[in-house]
């Protein structure tokens, strides 16, 4: 059985009703404004996505508020730029139409990934009934992102979840399971902190997992906040052989110099 886009949208929470799918091509200039190629930004290629003609044969009057967003891949295939929210029309001159375009985070993690056959070359834009049944061609592996280094390692909870789950990140997770320590969490919206360690019986990897699951991490401190504002970073890390005092102490000396018994989220 052929897997089709239907089934990717439906799996990103799109519904293809309420979709469009655009595959743009490269050209130097697109419906009188300045065109993309294959080295475009992609702030150029968002600013030429909000740009639209305003002849309704050509564009609808009413486009859908998301946008499924491909470039070219040969004649017949287009891989995936970025799924957009649109915000609706801020001008309108009588030949051009410029739309309030927001990249968002659906499918986010099948961009430049995701090649789907695209059946009409001469088409540029599809309703997205109809491109869901366009066949995936292709789901490429990501390229693995570099890790940066324990001491410039700053995750949001969002990031920490992709770090723990997909394979582009497997160099970061091989590094954190390697180590022992102690780590910070920062509530942004009030600048709370919260100190924390993982010692002899878990390293950095395992503690964190249990963040991205569940936010909390089993910390009573933590239970009931949304972890969507949460900050990971490391303060020390050591080797697993480590005894297990030299972290205690590690980890009471940091809740003391940044007084998170006090004024952060520690409890003791």
């Amino acid at each position: 059985m052929t897997l089709v886009l239907d089934s990717i949208l439906r799996s990103a929470g799109i519904d293809p009703a309420d979709a469009q799918v655009i595959r743009h091509a490269y050209v130097k200039e697109g419906i009188g404004l300045q065109g993309i190629h294959a080295d475009s930004s992609d702030d150029e290629i968002l600013a030429y996505t909000g740009q639209q003609s305003a002849k309704p044969r050509i564009f609808p009057v009413v486009p859908q508020r998301t946008w499924v967003v491909f470039v070219p891949e040969g004649g017949d295939r287009a891989r995936l730029w970025s799924v957009v929210e649109n915000r609706g029309e801020i001008s309108n001159d009588g030949t051009h139409r410029t739309f309030d375009l927001v990249v968002s985070e659906q499918m986010a993690d099948l961009r430049n990934r995701l090649v789907i056959g695209w059946r009409s070359p001469r088409t540029w834009r599809l309703n997205g009934p109809t491109a869901a049944g366009y066949p995936v061609m292709e789901i490429a592996d990501a390229q693995p992102v570099p890790f940066p280094g324990f001491d410039r390692l700053v995750l949001d909870h969002a990031q920490l979840q992709a770090v723990m789950r997909e394979h582009r990140y497997a160099a970061w997770r091989t590094a954190l399971a390697s180590v022992v320590g102690v780590y910070l969490l920062t509530d942004t919206r009030d600048g709370r902190q919260y100190v924390g360690k993982a010692d002899g019986t878990e390293n950095i990897r395992q503690r964190w997992s249990a963040y991205a699951v569940n936010g909390h991490g089993g910390n009573v401190e933590l239970r009931g906040m949304d972890p969507t504002s949460f900050r990971f970073s490391l303060l020390r890390v050591f080797d697993p052989a480590t005894p297990m005092r030299e972290i205690d102490a590690a980890e009471s000396h940091f809740k003391r110099a940044l007084d998170t018994r006090k004024h952060g989220l520690n409890r003791n």
